[in-house]
């Protein structure tokens, strides 16, 4: 492995890029491997894998071939960085792990790939135990998924349980156990910890739900069901009941996996639909002969991008942290399938096949995945389309020069200066960006005072942003604070202070008697004004402000219920539990221990006089 890095000289941008990748050329390698390419800030701005490094990397140097979004990335080339791999399969599963961690801005970026939760069944337990679980595959068992959400998962244990009778306590609560638990009351498990089932019946049931999760479904139910009619025939109906039941849960459980394909085992149908210059891709999972659920993705590309481009770049990164099935169905074929099969393969450690379908049952299931991604896409779009109104109708109502792309909005909240909190939510072209979301602890100093608290908040928001992103990635268009003229003059007494001159402030205030819909604004310069009740503007606007109040809210509630079991003599020296009940007994409250002279505390059971001494000397500033 070789790693290889230059830094560009001062040059024309565009021509700057070139000059950086052409000097390069003279000792890349004609070799597979990974290339980075680097801003100013060492940012990674794209990755790729090449079959020839030195090739692959000359191709940006003939600017006149290359579409303007690769112009503008060789334009901001400031570095480059090459591994060099044996294979190009290599360099292909290195290039899907480097994106997921770096997120380089040119590239294809699958944001949501949280890992998916799978059903185990363990193997380190004399009585296994039936448990959710996502992340690593470390504890030995059986493993089945993975299913689209958790939701599924849970349905589909629940009703395992009520089938198959297994445990859903951890190994501790199991140890610990006396008696049968409320599970076992309402028949959802067999009692193995108090030892109401044998181990070999209950071997047993183990055995029948590994089968069924298996894909052995029909031989598990046709047991059941003779074993059904053997009791009735036996005139043991209580046991053929219970035995029904179980039978009605698998059902259940089948009932809900409403697309199905005879012998499709393992496979992931995958389809994707392209409009409006974004992608969605669904993913539909099916193991054992059932179906685990779906889930859309809308990866992030530039909008010229085609599909069997944006197909490749999501199934690399896709798989980069599951292992893929035997079968992967494809609404088309993505750019170097078979390069991508080779690597999925090795990644498996087993074959694995990528088809794209034309005819039969597995294209008619690839159309079905393709309408959901095409009817996902249309809401998506339809979404963004109307917060692009609406974030149009703010600039139109505001006077701004562009429809913002980050509106951040500010609120306190306290309770007489206790517990005071200011918060900051953020929104912009997508709707809410909770990771963006901030609250602040305000001093005591300021708690109370409003106004203070909300030069405190913006000061050390702003102060840090000055420090921490002078390029202004994160920085808001627009910033709205819930309050009135004097809130809108201590925001900008903070924006004076620090300088900051190109972000637009407003504030919004609830209008007389404090009726939604008759809110005012106020901005610089302006005389304050309002917008129509049934204006959407207003309505995403009264939107925001409510995020902003129940955020504040929140934090200082949590605050407060800490501090709702506290006492001004929790911080006396040597008044303990016992000692800080008998003076709220004797008293009433800590406010008239606080009050009392030095006999009255002596007089109370259990306060000597020395300690005494120490609650009066705490309470009035002496000794």
């Amino acid at each position: 492995m070789v790693l290889s890095k230059r830094r560009a000289s001062p040059a024309a941008p565009l021509a700057r890029g070139v000059a950086l990748l052409q000097d390069q050329l003279k000792t890349l390698p004609g070799r597979p491997g990974v290339y980075r390419m680097l801003n100013a800030a060492g940012e990674a701005l794209y990755v790729g894998k090449a079959r020839n490094l030195r090739r692959r990397v000359a191709s940006y140097t003939q600017v006149e071939r290359l579409p303007n979004r690769l112009r503008r990335m060789v334009a901001e080339t400031a570095a480059l960085e090459v591994v060099t791999t044996h294979t190009e399969v290599e360099a292909l599963l290195l290039e899907g792990n480097l994106i997921k961690r770096l997120m380089p801005r040119y590239n294809v970026l699958l944001r949501d790939d949280k890992s998916f939760p799978f059903i185990l069944i363990t193997g380190d337990h004399p009585a296994p135990q039936l448990a959710k679980h996502r992340g690593a595959r470390t504890r030995p068992g059986e493993y089945f998924g993975p299913f689209a959400s958790a939701g599924a998962v849970n349905s589909t244990i629940a009703a395992l349980q009520r089938a198959f009778l297994l445990r859903p306590c951890s190994d501790s609560v199991f140890a610990s156990r006396t008696r049968p638990c409320l599970q076992y009351q309402i028949k959802r498990c067999s009692g193995p910890c108090v030892g109401r089932v044998s181990a070999a019946d209950y071997g047993e049931l183990v055995r029948q739900a590994r089968d069924f999760l298996s894909g052995k479904s029909h031989a598990v139910q046709q047991q059941l069901a003779a074993a059904m009619q053997a009791a009735s025939d036996a005139l043991d109906f209580e046991a053929a009941a219970r035995i029904r039941d179980r039978i009605r849960a698998l059902t259940q459980i089948q009932a809900h996996q409403d697309i199905n394909l005879a012998g499709l085992d393992e496979a992931d149908a995958i389809a994707l639909h392209q409009a409006g210059g974004q992608s969605c891709i669904q993913v539909f999972f099916f193991r054992a002969g059932g179906n685990y659920g779906n889930r859309a993705y809308f990866p992030s590309h530039d909008r010229d991008l085609g599909g069997p481009e944006v197909l490749a770049a999501f199934l690399g990164q896709f798989y980069d942290n599951k292992p893929p099935p035997r079968l992967v169905l494809l609404s088309e074929a993505p750019a170097e399938a078979a390069l991508l099969a080779q690597a999925l393969t090795l990644r498996a450690g087993r074959t694995v096949r990528l088809e794209t379908p034309r005819r039969g049952a597995k294209h008619k299931l690839i159309r079905h995945a393709l309408a959901n991604a095409r009817e996902a896409l249309g809401r998506r779009l339809a979404e963004n389309a109307s917060q692009r109104r609406l974030l149009d109708g703010v600039a139109a109502a505001f006077g701004l020069d562009a429809a913002p792309t980050r509106i951040e909005v500010y609120d306190n909240s306290h309770i007489s200066g206790r517990a005071a909190y200011g918060a900051m939510i953020a929104a912009g072209p997508d709707g809410m960006i909770k990771s963006a979301y901030r609250k602040f602890v305000v001093a005591d100093a300021t708690a109370g005072d409003d106004y203070a608290m909300m030069r405190e908040v913006l000061t050390r928001r702003f102060a840090r942003a000055m420090k921490e992103d002078p390029a202004r990635g994160t920085w808001p268009d627009l910033v709205l604070i819930d309050g009135g003229a004097g809130h809108l003059s201590a925001a900008l007494a903070v924006f004076a202070d620090l300088g900051v001159s190109d972000v637009a402030v407003a504030a919004i205030a609830k209008g007389p008697e404090r009726n939604a819909g008759r809110e005012r604004f106020f901005l610089p310069g302006r005389e304050p004004f309002g917008l129509e009740p049934r204006d959407p503007v207003l309505y995403f606007l009264q939107r925001l402000r409510d995020e902003a109040h129940r955020f504040a809210i929140g934090a200082h509630r949590a605050k407060r219920s800490k501090l709702i079991g506290s006492s001004p003599l929790d911080d006396v020296p040597g008044v303990g539990a016992r000692r800080k009940k008998a003076l709220l007994h004797h008293f009433g409250s800590a406010r008239s221990v606080a009050r009392a002279g030095l006999a009255d505390l002596a007089a109370v059971d259990g306060i000597s006089q020395a300690v005494a001494r120490k609650i009066y000397d705490h309470f009035h500033g002496e000794g």
